[in-house]
């Protein structure tokens, strides 16, 4: 046998032996809830499988999806990446990676993984190539080759948000009983909902028991390495879509078989618990640590087990861009007591009208009792806050307030904690390179051929710094409202500059049209689609009669997807929104205006028509 032959198959041979040698990996997954299991010491919680995992494993009391809401939480699983670095932070959206980044599974399938999805995608990345052997509702270990390592998800639906609210229901858990969030008002429609997410996580818990027997049974437990989480936090409104820790914080349950307890955490102990900072970034790289991969260094997170163990992050960070048809941008980080969140939309309510949120009885209830209440005190000013606009800064003590509804932003003594938390934030947006500070718009077209994270990192066609200037101005964080700033952005080259200012002048409402109405008058005219909207938006809204009738006009021409692409149409219908009756003379137009458009991802085909229908209904 020729000698180059021999040397390949003996490579061949040492690659088997070492896939054979890498530990099986299961990852069992359910949706829309956060750590409401007796592990956590929920008492009201019926969850013994999940229990009994912990009691063999050990859990982590702060893990993070990073996102509250699936499409961009599942993204940065699959990536390693943050989504606001990608372009792919907006629910649903769709970007493009670098042609030379991989998703993790990829890597796994290269160094003789067998890696199957059972079988919720829903990613915001294209995918680049093959990513899975096999995603599908019939994806399965079960199927790989005689002596191939495997990762295997299985995912259950049963706690998603739709599940809360589908009626009838049996009940199991007993509402008089639940103990709900300072946030929510005590009423029957809460209780309800709040024992019906209970009941879900029980079944999820039945259904979990029913994988894990089944890797008992093919004799594969003490083969396997076998992580539990949920996608977000719970499903119920000011959780899901929220970056507070209520919107972030899931469970987290891993166990390592003693055969492979040398890859687990330096903490790690059968009953145990960590409390290490660990979120959706730092999965893919822990994954690949378990199994023997370096993790590639474009990678953000850090690894928390295996060969590649990373030193503990001080920080774990959250983000909110567009939750389907409306648009917000939110930032929060956290340490380990501290929650801090900086909005840079504050003239947005917390409660934006998203249609399928609305569907939950609670959302609609608590809606109800706000618009009733008028002073009359049947909600305390931590259940009003969140249909009224925000605050630029939040803080938030998880030590003595874990339902986070007492700002401490502005308290003296907390000035330290803040500035602390409100610069690690500012220094990651910058190290990741935060694409959110561009209109969604945008962050395909200044990308034009490329993938939007290489244009992020691009600071000819991306200048961050001075983007960011900009935004920090619009809404400041210590509530000071100088004018220059504002001032000199409308004079700026760069249209997401002039963007902001634009939306500093929105922010500020009356007070910011009468110092800027020569400047928002003229930006009617701007090039740039998204500051014309935020410029209409404002003199709309605070203007004259006949301004807000141009204003009305420009709007009217920017939603029109027949001229348009579909994030200007969005967001000019947004502002028509929020001009109230005062978009009554548009009706018949706004009736008459497309609402679909062949290159529009499915994903995202109705937001359009939501927008339409509610601002209709609204005018009625």
């Amino acid at each position: 046998m020729p000698t180059r032959v021999l040397a390949f198959l003996c490579f061949l041979f040492t690659c088997a032996l070492a896939a054979q040698e890498r530990p099986n990996v299961l990852w069992v997954t359910s949706e829309d809830h956060g750590p409401h299991l007796g592990a956590y010491g929920d008492s009201y919680a019926t969850t013994p499988v999940l229990d009994a995992l912990a009691e063999r494993g050990m859990l982590y009391r702060n893990a993070w999806s990073n996102a509250p809401v699936c499409a961009p939480a599942r993204t940065t699983l699959i990536s390693g990446l943050y989504p606001p670095s990608t372009g792919s932070e907006h629910m649903r959206s769709m970007a493009r990676p670098p042609a030379s980044f991989k998703m993790y599974p990829q890597y796994l399938r290269q160094a003789g993984y067998y890696a199957t999805n059972n079988s919720k995608e829903d990613y915001n990345l294209e995918k680049p190539g093959q990513v899975w052997d096999e995603s599908s509702p019939k994806a399965h270990w079960r199927n790989r080759k005689k002596g191939q390592p495997f990762f295997a998800i299985f995912n259950f639906t049963q706690t998603h948000e739709s599940q809360i609210r589908t009626r009838p229901h049996t009940q199991v858990h007993d509402p008089a009983k639940v103990r709900l969030p300072a946030y929510h008002p005590d009423t029957p429609e809460v209780r309800q909902d709040w024992a019906q997410y209970y009941d879900n996580i029980t079944t999820v818990d039945t259904l979990v028991g029913g994988v894990l027997k089944e890797l008992r049974e093919a004799g594969l437990e003490n083969d396997t390495i076998v992580f539990y989480y949920s996608d977000h936090g719970s499903g119920m409104p000011r959780s899901k879509r929220w970056p507070y820790n209520s919107g972030l914080q899931v469970p987290l349950i891993v166990h390592f078989p003693e055969k492979w307890r040398y890859l687990a955490p330096p903490e790690y102990e059968p009953g145990g618990e960590s409390f290490r900072l660990v979120g959706f970034i730092d999965f893919a790289p822990t994954l690949l640590s378990i199994c023997g991969i370096e993790p590639p260094g474009y990678m953000q997170g850090s690894a928390f087990a295996g060969k590649y163990l990373a030193p503990e992050p001080e920080f774990q960070f959250g983000f909110r861009g567009r939750m389907d048809e409306r648009y917000d941008m939110v930032r929060s980080v956290r340490d380990q007591r501290y929650v801090y969140i900086r909005n840079y939309m504050p003239h947005r309510i917390y409660g934006q009208f998203v249609q399928y949120m609305f569907e939950t009885p609670t959302t609609r209830i608590w809606k109800e009792l706000f618009d009733q209440d008028r002073g009359r005190g049947r909600l305390h000013q931590g259940q009003r806050a969140f249909w009224e606009e925000k605050r630029t800064e939040e803080l938030y003590d998880l030590l003595n307030d874990p339902d986070e509804i007492s700002n401490l932003a502005g308290d003296p003594q907390l000035e330290p904690v803040v500035s602390r938390l409100r610069k690690a934030l500012f220094d990651w947006q910058l190290r990741i390179r935060d694409l959110g500070f561009l209109p969604e718009g945008e962050i395909h077209s200044r990308a034009g051929n490329a993938s939007p994270y290489e244009m992020g990192h691009d600071d000819y066609r991306y200048p961050l710094q001075r983007v960011m200037a900009m935004a920090e101005a619009a809404p400041p964080p210590a509530g000071v409202w100088p004018e220059e700033p504002l001032r000199s952005g409308f004079r700026s080259a760069d249209s997401a500059v002039r963007y902001w200012a634009a939306t500093g002048a929105l922010i500020r409402q009356g007070t910011g049209l009468r110092a800027f109405h020569r400047e928002l008058s003229e930006a009617l005219r701007d090039s740039s689609p998204y500051v014309r909207i935020v410029a209409a938006e404002t003199l709309g809204r605070f203007g004259t009669e006949g301004e807000a009738r141009r204003a009305l006009d420009v709007l009217l021409d920017l939603a029109s997807l027949e001229r348009n692409n579909l994030y200007v149409a969005m967001m000019a219908l947004n502002a028509i929104d929020y001009m109230d009756q005062r978009a009554t003379a548009a009706k018949e137009k706004l009736a008459a205006l497309p609402q679909k458009r062949a290159d529009i991802d499915p994903r995202e085909a109705e937001n359009v028509p939501k927008l339409i229908e509610k601002i209709l209904a609204d005018l009625e």
